[in-house]
């Protein structure tokens, strides 16, 4: 059993361990106990490499409130060193527009490389010698160099219509993709796994599809790679989600006897494994990761900012889903919904925005007009910090595709499936707050003290030897005087 060991006295980084490069691995919403686990039965070896190698935290959110706990809240706290009611960012895309100093220009302000590739719900940046690529669901066409447009576009378009049928890539899409690809680090064996999958789907069972998200993963790894070696930052940070995902759909799968709507046979023998089948894939990338800091001298920080837990609320009515418009664009002309821009966001939702406030009132009154005969709302929205509407449909129990639709502004009626469609899959998991945080250097140490997310900040920037850490009223404290590698100050000083 690994020691667990109370907070040290207060120590200093000699300055060769303080100008390290970072590589941070946000691999979202993984969960402790499940790592934990896995490792203990020898299903995640590469994950029991870096955490004997690391000093191990349990973080905790910033906020108490259940509404509040979502990773785009969180990994803006993260980002920022900022508490939620401070920085008071709420919804996803909303980081993008907001104007707080996050981690990465407190360093670009010292004349520091950064990368942030795919980081959630962070504002764009373009400086020579840096790299940003935006999360798949705040894509805005402001990726740095302009070359990686072709990337974050590809796989933004996958992610957030990846339920919709009737939102598909062309052709030229993917020769275009495939061409960035190829001169940007696609190795053999990503192209081998990728070849594998499609022809699993095809002689085994297609709804093994959903294992595509893995490999998405692989493809962003190497394109990492690539941009990492020529820039070499001093900080880099890399995002994925595709376990969350597969947590939110597939957690009865993976635990049944915790819930009241049990999965059937049919289901069991595709899904039965896929949160496994997550921590297994994420395990492979974090080898990859291993050899890439060994190769660089990089200080890898593992973290997830949030975990998950079975989602129970609904059980008793069936389960919750989701349902999404199968053209949103469509239906706002439809019904004479003007807008300046519509991007789908997660799930089930969408962000709006508006030329006036005029527009806005209209779209307000045109989308509550929609109701079932009973008069329940079809569509919920609510407003943005910036002037527009997050709105998607608010019915989450079963409802047949042939259940009429009213529009009492018009009198008009149409069939809820001729507007929406579901998404195949009941929740099934939802956010915990507390996290993994490991920062390679120790010796697998876990620390008994759980430490903050607003921690990270203030870590990383001592890490890294810049004085910023405190700054802006930042509430956070640096965990670097715990770690295992951290010099006495007496020493040091001599």
């Amino acid at each position: 059993m690994e020691a667990i060991i109370s907070p040290a006295h207060p120590t200093q980084f000699s300055s060769a361990q303080q100008t390290r490069p970072i590589i941070v691995m946000e691999f979202n919403e993984l969960c402790p106990s499940l790592l934990e686990r896995w490792m203990a039965e020898g299903r995640l070896p590469n994950f029991t490499r870096l955490q004997g190698q690391s000093d191990v935290f349990i973080t905790n959110a910033d906020v108490k409130d259940p509404g509040q706990l979502e990773p785009w809240i969180q990994w803006y706290s993260t980002h920022t060193g900022l508490a939620y009611d401070q920085h008071g960012v709420f919804h996803l895309t909303e980081g993008a527009r907001a104007d707080h100093e996050d981690i990465y220009r407190t360093l670009m302000k010292e004349g520091r490389k950064v990368m942030c590739f795919a980081g959630m719900n962070v504002r764009g940046f373009a400086e020579d010698g840096s790299l940003f690529v935006g999360d798949p669901w705040s894509e805005n066409g402001d990726a740095y160099p302009p070359e990686l447009e072709i990337y974050n576009g590809f796989i933004s378009r996958n992610v957030r219509e990846y339920s919709n049928t009737n939102n598909r890539l062309g052709f030229g899409d993917y020769a275009a993709f495939l061409s960035f690809m190829l001169s940007r680090g696609l190795r053999l064996s990503t192209i081998a796994r990728l070849a594998g999958q499609l022809l699993k789907e095809r002689t085994s069972d297609r709804r093994l599809s959903y294992r595509r998200a893995a490999l998405l993963d692989l493809m962003q790894f190497d394109v990492f790679r690539w941009y990492y070696r020529r820039n070499r930052p001093a900080l880099a940070t890399f995002f994925i989600n595709s376990t969350a995902h597969l947590q939110h759909a597939y957690w009865r799968h993976h635990d049944p006897d915790a819930f009241e709507v049990k999965p059937g046979a049919d289901e069991m023998a595709v899904y039965g494994d896929a949160v496994r089948f997550g921590y297994e894939s994420m395990d492979r990338l974090v080898g990859d990761f291993l050899d890439l800091a060994n190769k660089t001298g990089a200080r890898l920080v593992f973290m997830t900012a949030l975990s998950q837990q079975p989602f129970l609320k609904h059980e008793a009515k069936g389960g919750q889903k989701f349902y999404r418009f199968h053209d949103a664009e469509r239906f706002m002309r439809q019904w004479d919904i003007a807008y300046t821009e519509l991007s789908p966001t997660m799930t089930n939702q969408y962000l709006v925005l508006f030329a006036s406030p005029e527009q806005k009132q209209n779209a307000r009154e045109q989308l509550a007009a929609f109701t079932l005969e009973s008069g329940q709302r079809v569509i919920d929205f609510d407003d943005t910090a910036d002037g527009g509407l997050y709105l998607g449909c608010g019915l989450h129990g079963t409802v047949s595709a042939d259940t009429p639709v009213f529009h009492r502004r018009t009198g008009k009626q149409v069939k809820f499936g001729d507007m929406l469609y579901v998404i195949d899959a009941l929740k099934s998991g939802c956010h915990h707050p507390q996290g993994a945080l490991w920062i390679a250097g120790g010796q697998g140490r876990h620390h008994a003290a759980e430490a903050s997310i607003l921690d990270v900040y203030p870590t990383l920037l001592e890490l890294l030897g810049t004085g910023q850490a405190a700054a802006g009223g930042r509430r956070g404290t640096s965990l670097a005087p715990q770690l295992a590698d951290a010099v006495p100050a007496m020493a040091a000083a001599a």
